[in-house]
């Protein structure tokens, strides 16, 4: 994903339309030499560098065909910045503001990803596989509701439970994708002469990623669903066997905890599981098929969004005038809507196969959960699904397809939160910029 900036910006100053349209397109118009003394004047740096005059200062172009303009190249006379794009924006304080505001946006974006969206994600994988549930919570409405009597009964840590193990997740995927394209030629980027081996390639690598990261995803999976104070409870029933066994359930002690579960999940150690524990093999599929549908539908809206995006600003410079505020919000924005409805139609459009894995991970461990139809008490999970097809097959049955969409409302809230911060962001942004004009 390559970064928007604005034509003729450069963070470090040194190479901008400023200067190379000085330095080779008006006094020094580009040629080439055959002889040795035609290139006695000329600096030992190749031609071709970006940015370099391959002059020293105050020496004119060597004669050739029409005369050089006989004004000399000064140094002090240059300036260090490029200016802006017009309207009077000072060039220094305008990059500065344009370096502020691609830090700010992005971290307003992470932010609200991660952070500010994540009491939605709890509630939202809570009720996707609380198969006890009556209300479904399809709407925002009773999720605010439901969300309020968790806040109320078990204060603000039911909420954001779970928060730290979803960027170990983050960070373990990132790195082993790193990894894979490093000693393997799967290529970590496909380019634009793109080729359906290149393509195979490149779903390879994001399938063997998916497949390193599962054990992980499953441990952070538990900590956002399971309930506050059910972790750390001596003589729960065993509600498989119906028999009361005096052991702690899950103990988290710290945000490394998520390592230890999915390295222990591998190798078979760590908390005890029930016999009704899915083996990762089995949780090979819907995984990498989740993992690697939700890549392909994101990108692809991605790109059609950001085309559109490009083309619809492109016509409206060519019929009017574009300030420079605009100019510059053009330059940020279009990507940044352009993931968000990559994210936003991605996440419609996979919910129920995403509700069906998990329910698949969290089968088996254990795991007791809030009661999304009260708000407060806890339910076990006690499902016995041999497999991803008998998982659809048992929400169909007992649950009815709405069955999947359980606490889509929670999906709502989120994008609904993330738009009203680009908006903000935007807001802020112009009114900085028209400040600064």
């Amino acid at each position: 994903m390559h970064p928007r900036r604005p034509d003729g910006f450069d963070g470090l100053g040194y190479r901008s339309g400023a200067r190379d349209e000085q330095g080779f397109g008006g006094a020094f118009p580009a040629r080439s030499f055959s002889s040795a003394s035609d290139l006695s004047h000329w600096v030992t740096t190749p031609p071709d560098i970006p940015g370099s005059r391959n002059l020293h200062w105050g020496e004119k172009s060597p004669p050739y065909g029409v005369p050089a303009p006989s004004t000399p190249l000064e140094g002090p006379a240059e300036e260090p910045f490029p200016r802006g794009g017009g309207g009077g924006v000072p060039g220094q304080s305008s990059e500065q503001l344009n370096r502020f505001a691609g830090f700010g946006i992005g971290l307003a974006s992470l932010f609200t990803e991660n952070v500010l969206a994540h009491p939605c994600i709890v509630l939202r994988r809570q009720c996707q596989v609380n198969y006890h549930a009556r209300h479904y919570h399809l709407t925002p409405f009773t999720v605010i509701n439901i969300m309020y009597s968790f806040n109320k009964t078990q204060g603000p840590r039911a909420l954001w439970k779970g928060m730290g193990s979803t960027f170990i997740v983050q960070g373990v995927t990132l790195g082993a994708e790193g990894i894979i394209s490093e000693f393997t030629p799967l290529p970590r980027e496909i380019s634009h002469k793109w080729n359906p081996k290149q393509i195979g390639e490149h779903l390879l690598l994001k399938s063997l990623t998916y497949i390193v990261a599962m054990p992980f995803y499953s441990a952070s999976l538990i900590e956002t669903v399971q309930d506050l104070f059910g972790c750390c409870i001596k003589n729960k029933l065993d509600w498989e066997g119906g028999q009361r066994q005096s052991e702690i359930i899950r103990d988290n002690t710290g945000i490394l905890e998520c390592i230890k579960e999915g390295i222990g999940r591998v190798i078979g150690l760590g908390v005890p599981h029930s016999k009704r524990l899915l083996p990762l093999l089995s949780l090979i599929f819907p995984t990498v098929l989740h993992g690697v549908l939700h890549y392909i539908i994101s990108s692809v809206i991605q790109k059609i969004v950001l085309l559109i995006l490009k083309r619809k600003t492109y016509n409206s410079h060519l019929a009017e005038s574009t300030s420079p505020v605009q100019s510059m919000l053009d330059a940020y924005f279009p990507e940044l809507i352009a993931n968000f409805a990559a994210s936003l139609c991605s996440d419609v459009i996979l919910y129920p196969l995403e509700t069906v894995l998990h329910r698949l991970h969290i089968q088996g461990t254990r795991t007791i959960i809030d009661n999304t139809d009260l708000g407060y008490e806890v339910l076990p999970i006690n499902t016995q699904y041999e497999g991803m097809r008998d998982c659809i097959n048992t929400i169909r049955q007992e649950e009815g397809m709405l069955g999947f969409y359980k606490g889509f409302g929670a999906v709502a809230i989120q994008y609904t939160l993330h738009a009203a911060v680009l908006q903000i962001t935007k807001i802020i942004y112009s009114t900085l910029l028209q400040n600064s004009v």
